[in-house]
């Protein structure tokens, strides 16, 4: 029988923005600990890695619009259309820098973090675009504490865990093929 990547990939991509939706729950009832710990974040760049930069690009951009038309929360503006901005970058960038990277563990830690920075400054310009360039609204100062440093615990589980569970899959040949 003929295995079809694209079916799995769509499954696993389902699987992720599910998780995307769920795992915020667990410290939605506290908004300031949703923003530390970005906990939608993991699911995408999961994605991008098992699945490749298009699902992950997809699962990204349409997690929190969604989840913010379900459960209300991330608000929708400015931030749910900021976050989609962001968290496709990190499905795009981390699929497809794993793509293109020899297969070292060194790698996954580059894709991440070139990820994670692209992405968080999608987020930064997104916010600044959506707020009319007004600087009085957001700026450089405001992007640095809410987008850098309040969100370093989350980051530094992110760094942790996103490469240790794609190293782990990798290494028990569990990566799907990706098209």
């Amino acid at each position: 029988m003929k295995k079809h990547p694209s079916i799995r990939n769509l499954s696993l991509s389902a699987m992720f923005l599910a998780l995307a939706f769920i795992i915020p729950l667990a410290t939605g009832q506290v908004p300031q600990i949703n923003a530390v710990l970005c906990p939608m974040h993991i699911p995408v760049f999961l994605c991008g890695f098992v699945c490749g930069p298009a699902y992950g690009s997809a699962v990204g951009a349409l997690a929190p619009v969604l989840r913010s038309v379900i459960f209300t929360t991330p608000l929708m503006f400015p931030t749910a259309i900021a976050m989609a901005f962001e968290l496709s970058a990190y499905g795009l960038l981390s699929g497809l820098l794993f793509k293109l990277l020899p297969k070292k563990n060194t790698n996954i830690y580059i894709s991440f973090t070139v990820a994670k920075i692209v992405g968080r400054a999608m987020w930064g310009i997104a916010h600044f675009c959506l707020l009319g360039f007004d600087v009085s609204k957001y700026n450089l100062s405001a992007f640095w504490a809410t987008g850098i440093v309040s969100a370093l615990p989350g980051t530094a589980i992110q760094l942790i865990l996103i490469p240790t569970v794609i190293i782990i899959v990798k290494n028990k040949k569990l990566l799907p093929a990706r098209n």
